[in-house]
């Protein structure tokens, strides 16, 4: 894989040339010390890849020839991840490695034990924060796919809306929670095919509380169990999009 990668948003569907914004000008020539004549995959987040010839390296304004285009192959399946708001930096974090396991949603939410309560404005400047992070985990692993992030919401709300997924997850403390992998091999028993679409709801410091377990469960989440330790919410993330998405790949 070349070294140098860019973010576009061409205005034509087969471009001849690309025209990179200011952000990503700088980032490519100055940060990344690009020069005229090097080999740039500038991708639009959406599976599109350009592999192009950076023709003016003008720190504010990056022009790019482009040689070919090619689609890269979705992943079989799609990973949601709810993920309740952890303290500190930690967000930004999940959002990293969410991107390099190429998750394909990322759900920000507000649980009854979440520490962190977002103002609109405050909410807002997070999620754009949150953009940044992925489309910098995107260019360093190689992901042609940005996830999508969206905005901050309450646990309760998107527990309850939640729905088109084939098996809905929760990470759960609490005695009865099953092993990922009984739950995998229930649902390819039933329906004779591996999930499609699933959704992995985790909680904060401390867990969900008892009652947003249960109304979970009655809107069909499976608790699961991550094992016999107490894992901090941002290990337990990184943790259970990893194991899960190796069951579907398997």
């Amino acid at each position: 894989m070349p070294d140098f990668r860019a973010h576009c948003s061409p205005a034509e569907r087969e471009p001849l040339e690309i025209l990179l914004s200011f952000e990503e000008s700088h980032h490519l020539v100055i940060v990344n010390r690009a020069n005229r004549g090097d080999t740039v995959v500038a991708f639009d987040g959406r599976g599109t890849e350009w592999i192009c010839e950076l023709a003016d390296d003008n720190r504010t304004r990056v022009v790019l020839k482009v040689r070919f285009a090619q689609k890269a192959k979705p992943l079989p399946f799609e990973i949601t991840l709810g993920q309740a708001l952890p303290k500190g930096p930690h967000m930004e974090t999940i959002v990293r490695k969410a991107t390099e396991l190429g998750v394909a949603r990322i759900v920000p939410l507000e649980s009854e034990r979440t520490q962190v309560r977002l103002d609109r404005d405050r909410s807002d400047k997070k999620v754009e924060k949150w953009h940044t992070a992925a489309l910098e985990a995107a260019k360093q692993c190689g992901n042609p796919w940005l996830p999508e992030i969206a905005p901050v919401q309450t646990a309760d709300n998107f527990i309850e809306s939640a729905r088109g997924y084939d098996l809905k997850l929760i990470a759960s403390l609490q005695p009865g929670a099953k092993p990922l992998k009984s739950v995998l091999a229930a649902y390819q028993l039933t329906n004779q095919r591996a999930p499609k679409k699933v959704l992995w709801l985790i909680g904060p410091e401390g867990d969900f509380t008892p009652a947003e377990l249960s109304r979970a469960q009655s809107c069909g989440f499976e608790p699961i169990t991550l094992g016999p330790l107490v894992l901090r919410c941002e290990t337990a993330a990184i943790y259970a999009v990893s194991v899960l998405s190796h069951e579907l790949q398997g």
